[in-house]
């Protein structure tokens, strides 16, 4: 009977051996949070409902159609990227709780693709993300701050700072309007300080600045704004505005009779987005682009509607095959290219993935990752700056951005404004084969 005992204590102890052995067979060694042999785990915050959704809720879902591109194309090192989205409908808060959930329920590796300065601005001061040591890749934000390592040391940007668009924007003012009244509406946060810093610094001074709180534009204040510019005697406006706030001011205008030269900034001119908060104003998109049409706009990536360029054609495809049924805009080419850029980045971290080496290899490597802008990432070990440049063109009435000149200059300067404009032609790193990154 003891000897018995003895047996089946034997057997059970070689099995529970056998089961922790197969086991740790299953999961890799460094056990990373959100990494296992066959997957990788991101997580994104977006507003996909509330006042900012229109245009914007596009992103995550490109995101997620080009990472299935991916997965049937290898994925990572041949684990698949699995890219959980959260609607936060852009309020600071809800990026806090949905951000938390992402890291502690949905326990994922890293955060892509955050959406906007002040909720991006709540995540990095609530969640902690520095001091957790949570790498957010390619923030969608141009707030020039995000930059600084020493603050947000695991945060990297992805869109020229405002502050560079602003003094860019000022030497073309400088350049070709000089003569000009020209005047500003922006927004009364740190969107419109970063980019009143570099109008300043470019020297440019406005006789009319009409700065509106985040959530306050309307029809109603539209009509209060037009008339301060009328009463200015405004002929070049700058809109340094997002786009539920640009569009009520086009639509205005227009209804007043009042024709100045627009100026549009990058965040409040994606041609959709426009069209969409056109609607609510009772004008069709058929008619819609006539009211941006000869406005000046700039980007730092080439226009959705130009099918010649590799990176658009690709993701234009990807869109049809993958994210069926929407609309190729910019906001789609936005998030499919910074789905590129994490693609890069994952396979640079290694086939042993971890945070840290996550964040070293994109500060190793990441200026030379493939992306669609035409400036490289100014992603360092002292810098986690993004795109530097911007090229300007026309709106036509098809709503599509042409170059002013055939070369496509690009201006440029150093994030926080503080460098003078230069001009540069267009160069980028080529597409990879099929859109899918065999860097390491």
């Amino acid at each position: 009977m003891i000897s018995l005992r003895r047996n089946k204590k034997s057997v059970l102890f070689a099995s529970v051996v056998t089961s922790v052995a197969l086991a740790a067979s299953v999961v890799p060694a460094n056990a990373e949070t959100g990494v296992s042999s066959s997957e990788i785990k991101l997580g994104i915050t977006v507003p996909m409902t509330g006042i900012a959704a229109p245009g914007y809720n596009k992103v995550a879902p490109a995101m997620k159609a080009y990472f299935e591109y991916l997965n049937a194309n290898g994925g990572i090192y041949g684990r698949k990227v699995n890219l959980i989205i959260k609607d936060d409908r852009y309020i600071p808060q809800e990026a806090i709780n949905k951000t938390n959930e992402l890291i502690l329920k949905d326990k994922v590796f890293a955060l892509v693709g955050q959406l906007g300065t002040a909720n991006n601005l709540a995540i990095a001061s609530k969640v902690r993300l520095g001091s957790r040591k949570i790498p957010s890749i390619g923030v969608l934000t141009g707030f020039s701050g995000f930059a600084d390592k020493k603050k947000y040391p695991t945060t990297f940007m992805s869109f020229p700072s405002y502050a560079a668009e602003g003094r860019i924007i000022g030497t073309y003012i400088n350049e070709n309007l000089a003569s000009k009244t020209v005047c500003l509406v922006s927004q009364n946060d740190d969107f419109g300080t970063d980019a009143a810093k570099g109008f300043t610094a470019a020297g440019v001074k406005f006789a009319e600045h009409v700065k509106y709180v985040s959530g306050t534009q309307s029809s109603a204040t539209a009509q209060v704004w037009i008339g301060k510019l009328v009463a200015a005697k405004c002929e070049v406006v700058v809109l340094m505005t997002v786009s539920s706030a640009t569009a009520p001011v086009l639509a205005v205008a227009n209804a007043a009779g009042y024709k100045p030269q627009w100026i549009l900034g990058s965040v409040g001119s994606d041609t959709t987005t426009l069209k969409l908060s056109l609607a609510p104003a009772g004008i069709p998109a058929a008619q819609a682009a006539a009211l941006f049409n000869g406005a000046i706009g700039l980007s730092f990536a080439p226009d959705p509607s130009d099918t010649t360029d590799e990176y658009v054609k690709l993701f234009r495809e990807v869109n049809t095959n993958y994210n069926k049924g929407v609309e190729f805009d910019n906001n789609v080419a936005v998030g499919m290219n910074y789905a590129l850029v994490v693609a890069q980045a994952l396979r640079a971290a290694g086939t042993s993935p971890t945070r840290a080496k996550l964040v070293k290899a994109m500060e190793s490597k990441g200026s030379t990752f493939a992306s669609i802008g035409y400036s490289p990432m100014g992603w360092t070990a002292t810098s986690h700056a993004g795109h530097s440049a911007f090229w300007f063109g026309k709106f036509n009435l098809a709503g599509e951005l042409k170059p002013l000149d055939a070369a496509r200059t690009l201006y440029t300067t150093d994030n926080n404004a503080t460098q003078p404009v230069t001009k540069t032609t267009a160069k980028r790193a080529a597409l990879p084969a099929k859109g899918i990154p065999t860097n390491s």
